[in-house]
């Protein structure tokens, strides 16, 4: 062979097989070793450490205290921003926003105010201070709580780098909810009318708000309403916005006529003191129908009786549809007592419960004449009293009289006892 003599060829691979033997009898030794599970550590050279990258700043704001003022009272506390960044926030932008039961005692320098949304309360702070990495700064946070509040919310914090909070909430940005120590008293309000078998009849219900607590449900889908049984003998055929269908235990689909109980309520959950809410519903008679009679209960939207409300005696009326067939006599003037008993069921013959707006029974007068009064004499949120003349209310109450006057001799008189509260409201 060329370019290596014999000995030399015969010396290469003598050391070719030595160092393959060698090889050899290493390879048994490494595999033993992997199997006992003994790590064989391998120097690595170090990396250079790397710069530390600037984030920029990042504020947090600690929570505020639960602790709720009563009604005239102040809640003094205060939060901590702290810079949990890299980097120095130059100023910071503090932001406060209350419910319609709180408000700010007096203005502070270097705060803007203005109501924004649902007429909620806002103070805008400049703080003229730089946080730096790892520091904090410490706020106060003061507000007192009006007559009316009941339940509230406060939102306060900043943006993450110091600047104007967004609308959603985190570290930097939160809300609290307050549950002050005070009551809201629900009214039913329900209705008396008269009607003719086979015909139509609107009946207008109502709920209203007698405070000194106003209603805004705050954490919870227990929002304010109003629950309607139509009346026995009827069946509903026009349904008002703002009421669905009460099925097992709440709204069951949209408002489509022809269901046994409905529940209305207001679509911001919000009732204010003193406010009503007024719901007419139209429903067709049964020809062989006798005294009708449903119920209107104040409550709210899963018919769970709220808490705020201690005043229970008020939270039930009747509605009441007297036909000239029935031949019965009206009510007692004493079924109604002031704050009424709220005990008046669909059915109830006699009468009694009607108190719910906390007079004797709507259109009958304390002695018991005939009145044009209307169901609540607190006006409703578009000005008007939400059950309107009770002896002539909805559409069909003109065409009433004159088919009655008509009828008066086939009856045999008995439209006499019917009709004579509406002829008396109307000579008043």
């Amino acid at each position: 062979m060329s370019g290596r003599s014999a000995p030399g060829l015969r010396a290469f691979l003598s050391d070719f097989d030595e160092e393959t033997t060698v090889r050899q009898r290493v390879r048994p030794s490494a595999a033993l070793v992997a199997a006992a599970g003994i790590a064989v550590a391998v120097p690595a050279v170090a990396a250079p450490p790397a710069a530390a990258e600037e984030t920029g700043p990042d504020l947090v704001v600690s929570a505020l205290p639960r602790t709720a003022p009563a009604p005239g009272g102040t809640y003094e506390e205060s939060v901590t921003i702290t810079n949990r960044g890299t980097a120095a926030a130059d100023g910071v932008t503090f932001r406060i926003r209350l419910t319609r039961g709180l408000d700010f005692p007096e203005p502070v320098e270097g705060c803007t105010y203005s109501t924004v949304g649902d007429r909620v309360g806002q103070a805008l702070c400049t703080l003229d201070t730089v946080v730096g990495p790892g520091a904090s700064v410490t706020v106060p946070v003061r507000f007192e709580a009006l007559p009316k509040a009941l339940m509230e919310a406060v939102e306060y914090g900043t943006g993450p780098t110091g600047g104007e909070p967004g609308e959603g909430f985190g570290d930097s940005y939160r809300r609290l909810t307050l549950a002050a120590d005070n009551t809201a008293d629900l009214v039913a309000v329900g209705e008396w009318t008269e009607a003719l078998p086979g015909g139509s009849q609107s009946f207008t219900v109502g709920l209203r708000n007698d405070g000194p607590g106003w209603v805004q449900v705050q954490d919870s889908d227990d929002q304010p309403a109003l629950l309607v049984t139509v009346p026995s003998g009827t069946v509903a055929t026009e349904v008002p916005e703002g009421c669905a269908p009460f099925g097992t235990d709440g709204p069951s689909g949209p408002p489509v006529p022809g269901r046994p109980r409905y529940v209305c309520w207001p679509a911001d959950g919000t009732l204010e003191v003193g406010q009503s809410l007024s719901y007419t519903f139209s429903v067709r008679i049964d020809k062989d129908a006798r005294s009708p009679r449903g119920e209107v209960k104040a409550t709210s939207v899963y018919d769970i009786a709220p808490e705020y409300d201690k005043n229970r005696a008020n939270n039930t009326d009747l509605i009441r549809i007297d036909l000239p067939t029935d031949n019965e006599p009206g009510p007692s003037p004493s079924d109604g007592t002031a704050g009424g008993s709220g005990s008046g069921g669909a059915g109830d013959d006699g009468g009694s419960g009607t108190g719910g707006s906390g007079t004797t029974p709507q259109g009958q007068a304390a002695d018991g004449s005939g009145t044009s009064g209307s169901a609540s004499s607190t006006p409703t949120a578009t000005g008007a009293s939400p059950g309107g003349d009770l002896a002539h209310t909805g559409s069909d109450g003109a065409p009433l009289l004159a088919a009655a006057a008509a009828g008066t001799a086939a009856l045999g008189g008995l439209l006499v006892v019917a009709v004579r509260r509406r002829r008396a409201a109307g000579s008043s």
